[in-house]
């Protein structure tokens, strides 16, 4: 049909209106091939970043002073963080490329997954913070390094909440993609206070 401005419009079996251009009416618009891998290329690239970060950060500290500080019994072997975090960073793309792509409407129009993406970017940086600050934090200041990992792994875990509470508004499976990644950060705050109160 033809409205008032002169554009055709046409339903489907769903009654679903249909511009001429292809979208659905009052819809937000699919991105283009380019910009996906963009994003998606540019969100890797953030993650690993951060996993190499972590990496440098734990090199002669987890066989230094780490290994030998006192643990809690539930404490895992070294060889269970890298598949556990290698997990975990690729399901944290995979939710930061559906929290995009959910709340892309159109080039040049603000993301309608704005806050969402605002708080997965906090995540981000507090993620990336920890192990530099514990692990490399410790030779530099000392106990004062498990005190701030501490800081900041809290802080990180209320963050994953707050994303988990703002993403099931949109899309149930991403905000329990998220919850492996909570379960696991309480773990690890568990592990950061058991250095503490041990040592």
């Amino acid at each position: 049909m033809v409205t008032g401005r002169g554009a055709r419009r046409r339903r489907v079996g769903n009654g679903t209106d249909y511009s001429a251009v292809g979208g659905p009416t009052g819809l937000r618009h699919a991105p283009s091939v380019a910009r996906r891998a963009t994003i998606l290329t540019a969100l890797i690239a953030g993650v690993v970043a951060i996993a190499v970060g972590g990496v440098l950060a734990n090199r002669g500290n987890v066989d230094g002073w780490y290994a030998n500080a006192e643990k809690v019994a539930w404490n895992p072997p070294n060889w269970v963080f890298a598949p556990a975090w290698t997990t975990l960073y690729v399901m944290i793309v995979i939710v930061g490329y559906w929290i995009w792509r959910q709340g892309f409407r159109g080039v040049g129009l603000v993301n309608a997954n704005r806050a969402q993406l605002r708080c997965y970017l906090v995540q981000l940086i507090l993620n990336g913070l920890w192990s530099p600050v514990f692990f490399a934090g410790y030779p530099l200041i000392g106990k004062s390094a498990w005190w701030l990992g501490l800081g900041v792994i809290v802080a990180l875990a209320i963050v994953v909440i707050r994303l988990i509470l703002l993403t099931r508004s949109t899309s149930r499976l991403t905000s329990w993609l998220l919850v492996p990644y909570l379960a696991w950060l309480l773990y690890a705050t568990s592990l950061n206070l058991g250095i503490i109160v041990l040592n």
